[in-house]
Parts: C-alpha cells; structure tokens; sequence
C-alpha cells in the first residue's frame, strides 16, 4: 500500500476551480502518495489570522493550492474597490504566512488576468504585471492580487520556500457563480439566455459585444493546477490560457451560449452598459515551453458541458 507523502490543503475548495480540481482528482489524476482536503469559508474564515493557522493545525498540509479570494464581476468591483482590497489582502497574507510558519513545502496561488496593467502592449506575458496601474474598475482586487507575487518572491528570498502562483484568463465551467449582476461574463450569459429562453424574451448583453477574451475550461484548468503542484518549480508566475489565437468576443461568446441552450430569440447588446477592458490578450508562450502538447477542450464543446450543468443544476446554481 501507497504511503500518504502529500497533504495537499485548497482554499477555496467548492468553488469554481476548487470544485474542478476536485472533480479531476476523483475522475483518476490523483495519485496513490496525495491526500487532498478541500475547505471551504465554512472551515475557516480566512481574514481572520487565528482561523487560518488553527486550520492548518487541524489538517498540517505539506501542499496548499490557494483559491480562497472575494471575487466579483465587473459592476461589483467597481462598487467595491476598498472591500475587495482589504479583504483579498487579508487572506492572502494569513494563508501565506500560516503555509510559511507551518513548514508548507509548496504554495500554489491564483491570479488573475485583470492585474496586468491597462495601459501595454499585447499579448501580455510573465514579466510584464508590475509594469503600471491595473485598470481603474477592479483596482482594489487586481492591486491586493499582485502583493501574492511579491509575498511569493519575499518568502523564497528569506525562507527559502518554494512559493509560486498561476495566471489564469477568464475562467467558466460547473459551479460557477452564475449570479448575474455579480458573477463574471460567461456564466451571467448563460443565467440570462435561460430567463430570456423561458420568457421568450430577446436576449440582451451588456455592453457593445466587442471585447475580446481568452476563456479557460474549469477542467483543463485543474489539469494544469496539478501539473503546476507537482512539476513546476518557479517563484515566477505562469499564465495558464488558451493561444492568442483562441481568442473570442463577448458577441460571439453570448452566440455560442445561445447555440448550446437552443436559443433561437433576438441578441441585443446594450451599450449604455460599460465593456470593462476591451481585451487583455496573455501570451501562453511560456507555458507550451512546457507542455506544449496540451491539449484545450474546445470553447464551444465546454460552453456546450457548461450549460447541460447549469441545467441540470438550476436550482441551486442559480443562486
């Protein structure tokens, strides 16, 4: 029998890509030496330092994917700047510093395309995010999600830990937040092409329609968490994305949606409504140094994935 060797604590674990991780554990990518523990604001809260390190006591991980973070669409950033920085800021550092004083041998924390500034040049890559201000609408979350590179690279300078963090694009999958004056681009759609399906309503999105975006399926992306868990052994950051290539407006998003709900009403786009960034287009260039056989699920075979779940799941995903 298989000794257990790793321990491996995520924060944020029924969310979005904590519940995917979960999922791609279970479905055979785990190994026989992990054990792995997925908590919830349920088992602790975060901002508080006395929670963080009586759950690491409870549990003495020896790995930590960390994915516990106050998050929110476009309008509830821009509404919440001050409370998304303090809160983020607040967690990020109890569970850093908890990992450090408990002898945690490796972090892996979650970015976010939108910390990248938003006045430079495309694509964006690695070396580029502290090079100006993030965009003024999500200022509060996208600043206090920098501070986990520099923690990362302040803890691996004095304590030598292997501390590091992904960049994924925009993420969407099962057990999104699919709340859709909160909730992030993708899964608001799909909320609304159902409503719209059963009023016999049009459509409408907010916005022009124009914005590009790189969507990552919740599946690939946990594929590429443990990949990074186990294999990757940079303080650096890596963007985890689809190529530039994969690329799609918000039109053609909210398109494939309707397609995939079998929506056959008007689409109309409302363009009172504000487009946030018009694209932040991220270079995959480093992580296909890597694995450059990875294979991506198709971006209409997961919307299609996607919307069978939400579905299925309506009742409680809509909540």
């Amino acid at each position: 029998m298989t000794e257990v060797t790793k321990r491996i604590l995520v924060t944020g674990g029924t969310g979005l890509v904590g519940r995917a991780i979960e999922k791609v554990v279970a479905d055979g990518e785990g190994r026989p030496d992990e054990e792995w523990i997925f908590v919830s604001s349920r088992d602790a809260d975060l901002t508080s330092s006395s929670e963080t390190k009586a759950l690491f006591e409870r549990h003495k991980p020896t790995h930590v994917i960390h994915l516990a973070a106050m998050v929110g669409g476009l309008f509830k950033n821009i509404r919440s700047n001050l409370d998304f920085w303090r809160t983020n800021i607040h967690i990020n550092d109890n569970v850093l510093h908890s990992a450090h004083e408990s002898g945690v041998q490796k972090v892996v924390s979650c970015l976010s395309t939108c910390i990248f500034p938003d006045k430079t040049t495309y694509p964006i890559d690695e070396t580029m995010i502290h090079n100006g201000p993030p965009h003024s609408s999500n200022f509060g979350y996208s600043y206090a999600k920098r501070m986990i590179d520099v923690q990362n690279r302040g803890y691996s300078e004095q304590h030598g830990r292997r501390f590091t963090a992904v960049i994924p694009t925009n993420v969407f999958g099962p057990h999104d937040n699919f709340n859709i004056e909160d909730g992030h681009v993708l899964p608001g759609l799909i909320h609304k092409v159902y409503l719209a399906k059963q009023s016999g309503s049009a459509l409408t999105v907010w916005g022009t329609g124009k914005p590009r975006r790189q969507f990552i399926y919740s599946l690939d992306l946990a594929r590429l968490f443990l990949w990074v868990l186990r294999e990757y052994d940079e303080v650096e950051p890596i963007i985890l994305s689809v190529g530039e290539e994969d690329e799609v407006s918000i039109r053609e998003a909210a398109e494939a949606i309707a397609e995939a709900m079998e929506f056959r009403g008007e689409l109309v786009f409302d363009t009172t409504k504000s487009d946030g960034q018009f694209k932040k287009t991220a270079s995959n260039a480093k992580l296909r140094r890597y694995l450059p056989e990875f294979q991506f699920t198709p971006f209409r075979e997961a919307v299609k994935e996607t919307c069978t779940w939400f579905n299925t799941n309506y009742a409680n995903a809509r909540k």
